[in-house]
Order: structure tokens, then sequence, then C-alpha cells
């Protein structure tokens, strides 16, 4: 079920949308709103000249008194009809590590399970144009860490990003991607299948609004989402200049961890890898040299084995469903909206997972996972 929005957070969106007003802008506000110990609920009724006396510069006054409650509900059930779920900073289920990073976002725009933002993470970047060596050792610590339960967050550029998001989804793993544009926009665009099986399998995050374009300045934001949301961060490959370094020093800064792939000292790719180890990095030639760091917050799981077993008996179609009731039980009426499916063919979905003993069929036309084997 979705949850009813506070009045913050509907204020807090309507302001993140405002042309012109970026995180430092609503930060002013929301310290003016905490020291003059405002109520939340009249947060929409302050007219610009109430917040000029406040203290607010003239721009953000007049953002700040132009908020209508009813647009923000309307706006948020909009984007709710396309399946986009925006959470605000004040929403229980904001992740915890992102707020404990620098400048955490007002606002994350997302597709997909949000669920995974309580999962175990580990953040994969690395060049655009990785070497061939750098492809398999990224697919390879990839794919052992998706295995063991890590959920893996990536930015969904070319190169090691996308092999990190395919490799995770290619194990049965859960996958996390941090956009530089609105989430429903697939970029680069031969990522767009890419963009449509993370929406369905794992989760599209964005702290740009819906329908934004990706440019040079927004991927740098991006970058501190990845490390925010991530226990630590590993870099496979990256130039001496690389914009993976970025995230790299975003997690430093938030605290997290940071690893790097050693590379061979010829290869330009290496450079900046083999830097980042030289400041204190940790080098990482495979999975373990990252699980061994969080025992004592993590233990790996075993049934991503099987779970990619049953995963793989399945068509294209009953994974769909899958993803869905995983999630938990759903009405026909749910599934039917979020497929988009005509009737006739989710019933025959729907029927053929019951004789797999994978679905099983409630009172009230609910349908429930029951997770058995595929025989």
């Amino acid at each position: 079920m979705k949850h009813e929005w506070s009045p913050e957070a509907l204020w807090i969106m309507a302001l993140h949308e405002t042309t012109g007003i970026g995180w430092q802008s609503i930060h002013t506000l929301m310290r003016i709103v905490w020291h003059k110990g405002i109520p939340f609920d009249e947060l929409f009724r302050i007219p610009e000249q109430t917040w000029l006396a406040l203290g607010a510069q003239v721009k953000l006054a007049k953002a700040a008194g132009n908020i209508r409650l009813e647009e923000a509900r309307e706006r948020l059930g909009r984007l709710r009809q396309r399946g986009i779920e925006p959470m605000s900073y004040f929403d229980e289920a904001y992740p915890t590590l992102m707020k404990e990073s620098a400048k955490p976002p007002w606002m994350l725009y997302t597709i997909g399970r949000r669920e995974l933002l309580k999962d175990f993470s580990i953040a994969i970047v690395g060049t655009r144009s990785p070497t061939a060596y750098g492809r398999v050792v990224c697919e390879r610590i990839a794919g052992a860490l998706a295995e063991n339960g890590v959920c893996l967050v990536s930015g969904m550029a070319r190169g090691i990003d996308g092999y990190s998001h395919r490799e995770a989804l290619r194990r049965g793993g859960a996958t996390i991607a941090v956009l530089g544009a609105g989430v429903d926009v697939a970029y680069p665009p031969e990522h767009n299948h890419l963009h449509r099986e993370i929406a369905e399998q794992g989760l599209i995050v964005s702290e740009s609004p819906p329908g934004t374009r990706p440019s040079p300045g927004l991927f740098p934001l991006r970058n501190r989402i990845i490390a925010g949301l991530s226990r630590g961060v590993l870099i496979v490959e990256a130039a001496e200049k690389s914009g993976s370094l970025i995230t790299g020093d975003y997690a430093l800064d938030c605290g997290r961890d940071v690893f790097a792939v050693p590379g061979p000292v010829t290869s330009p790719k290496s450079l900046g890898t083999l830097q980042l180890i030289k400041n204190g990095a940790k080098p990482c030639a495979d999975a373990n040299d990252i699980l061994e760091e969080y025992t004592h917050l993590f233990v790996p799981s075993t049934p991503r084995a099987a779970k990619k077993e049953v995963h793989e008996k399945l068509t294209k179609e009953e994974r769909k469903i899958y993803v869905i009731l995983e999630q938990g039980d759903a009405s026909i009426d749910e599934l039917q909206r979020k497929t988009s499916w005509d009737f006739g063919l989710l019933h025959s979905v729907l029927l053929s997972l019951v004789i797999k003993s994978q679905v099983k069929s409630l009172s009230g036309a609910v349908y429930a996972w029951i997770g058995e084997p595929v025989r």
C-alpha cells in the first residue's frame, strides 16, 4: 500500500521541483523552519511576505510562498500513476546510510523495489571503456557478491557500471541503479533494455525530478548518492582523472570503505586505481576481499544459487510475476496494473505458476509466491 505523505514531505517535493531551487536553498528554508519552530502543517499557509520577514531571501520567499498543497498532492498522484514513487528526507523508508552522508538529498525518486534500500550494499564503479581484464574482473567480483546476497549499486553508465548491473541480474541478485537524469530517462540510450530490466527486478533511483535530461553537472551529484547508499565502493578500472575517482572521494567523505582492483602498471586504465591503493584504498582481487571486511555487519546468504536456478526455469513473463510477488501478496487487479498485460495473458501466466507450485491463489483473487523449486 502507498503511504500517505506528510505535509513537510509534499512541501519539500514541491520546492525541489521548483526551477532554480537546489539543495542549499531548501536547507536554508528548513533551518528557518527548525529555528523558528514552525509547525510542518503550517508550511503551505505561509505567504511570501512572512517568509521575507523570517529572513528568507526574495527568490526563496517567493518560491516557498507560492507552493500549494493540492497541487503537490496532484503531482504526487501523477507520479505514482506512472510507477514512480518519490521519497523525501522525512520518509520512514529513507535510507539510514544516506542520511549519514554529506548533503543527503532532500528528495529521491524511485522505480522498482524500494525494499532494496535496506539491503547490505556495495557500489561497483569504473571506466566507461574497460579493458578485457577490467570486464572479466568486474563480472567475477560482481557475480560472487550478488550470489552472496550483496545488493550492487552503480550508475548505469557504459562499461563497468553496466557490467556490474547485468551480472547481478544474471545471477539472480539485487541491484540499484542511480541515474544522472530522471528515473524515467534511460541513459545512455543503448541501456534502454537494461533500464527496463532493473525497473522490473531491481531499483532505479535519482535525485533529479522525472523527465530531467542527463547533463554533465548531474553526474557528480549522482556519484555522491552511489557512495551514500553503500557500505563500501569498489573501483574496478579508472584512469588518472576518471570520474569514478569522484565516487571514491565521496565514499571517504562519508566514512565508507574504498576498494580498488590492482591492474597492470602499464595500463592507463589502472593508473587511477593504483594511485588509490597507494593512498590507502584496500586492494581487491576477489569478492572475499570485500566480504571479509564486513563479517561483523553482514552474513553472506546461501540461497542465491537456488534462487538463480528457480529464476532461470521461469519464462520472461513468469519472472515478472516472480519479482512482483516476491515483494508481497498482490490481487489480480494489482498484478494487471503493474504488468499492463491483458487479462488473458495474466491468467495464463498465473495458471502456469500455480501448476509449477510457485504461486498460490488465496481468497479474494489474491496471489502469493510460495517459492518452492520449479520441477
